[in-house]
């Protein structure tokens, strides 16, 4: 039985949406499944795209991608995927929408906050513990919160944060940022943001919500407690490759390993933006992802005759 779609795109962030672009611009009939979210629209503020030099909200950003990609033509069903099998050369999708078929398709389903593992982030999750400055932050103005992480995202969303909160304090366990060093600049130029270095977050405590934090010192060893109202962890990321772990190779982390066309190791599966092993994740090579990652299944698709 031929399949219903020559290709289908699992993802509705920038890699997704701009794989979809290049698919209905070439002629090609993809459907793409997925529901918005993840890292690409909660960002507050983007500031290094190209040709928006004033600067752009994660989420607007990314909505202008699925308006221009939809325009162009591009099917979409705002969905969940709940499973990918590969049957005879078909691949099959169960999804809220329903059960599709595809000839190849491109996992652009991004990645996941990376948690701490620290006794009571789990239990107050929701109750004062958030992965999502953008989201929660204004349910805490006023108050005083805690920022984990030393990169780009957790001082940007620490920025942010110090707009709405009476004091942001950002905890790093060494003596220097890895963060871009404009945001470092425009960190240390914000007055209510101060920074715990060398330490590391050891426990989240209270009742019914998050009231206080235990710090300790990595140099000297000691332990302090710190009246807290909420903590935003931003230590790193996972792909959320899930859907694909017992059909390819993935990294010790958990991501979709990928040649330069962005090729699985499964023929006609490709891969593009978070989800996959690569050295930098950034809107930009997410949409160079989600281009290359269509072209390589348009010709994927001319080669075996499927297209």
């Amino acid at each position: 039985m031929k399949p219903l779609f020559p290709l289908i795109i699992v993802g509705a962030g920038p890699a997704g949406y701009t794989a979809g672009l290049y698919a209905a611009r070439g002629g090609l009939e993809a459907l793409l499944v997925g529901l918005p979210g993840g890292t690409g629209i909660a960002t507050d503020w983007v500031e290094n795209y190209p040709a928006l030099p004033d600067g752009i909200s994660g989420f607007d950003l990314v909505d202008r991608m699925r308006q221009q990609a939809e325009a162009a033509g591009l099917q979409a069903k705002m969905a969940e995927v709940s499973q990918i099998s590969l049957i005879s050369d078909t691949f099959s999708l169960e999804t809220g929408a329903g059960p599709f078929t595809a000839s190849t398709v491109i996992m652009a389903t991004g990645a996941f906050p990376a948690l701490l593992g620290v006794p009571g982030e789990s239990e107050f999750r929701g109750k004062g513990v958030s992965y999502c400055a953008t989201c929660d932050g204004p349910l805490f103005r006023g108050k005083h919160l805690l920022v984990v992480g030393g990169g780009d995202s957790a001082v940007q969303e620490a920025i942010f944060l110090a707009k709405i909160a009476s004091q942001v304090t950002l905890v790093h366990r060494r003596n220097k940022l890895r963060a871009a060093q404009c945001l470092q600049d425009l960190a240390f130029r914000t007055d209510n943001l101060s920074i715990a270095w060398n330490s590391i977050l050891l426990r989240i405590e209270g009742t019914n919500h998050v009231q206080s934090v235990v710090l300790k010192d990595t140099i000297s060893g000691r332990e302090r407690t710190v009246e807290m109202d909420g903590v935003f962890p931003y230590v790193g990321l996972r792909p959320n490759s899930g859907l694909v772990l017992d059909l390819v190779s993935l990294d010790p982390i958990g991501a979709i390993l990928t040649d330069e066309q962005m090729a699985t190791s499964v023929p006609g599966l490709f891969a593009a933006g978070d989800v996959r092993s690569t050295s930098l994740r950034q809107y930009i090579t997410a949409c160079a992802d989600g281009a290359i990652a269509t072209m390589s299944a348009f010709y994927f698709l001319q080669r075996y005759g499927l297209q």
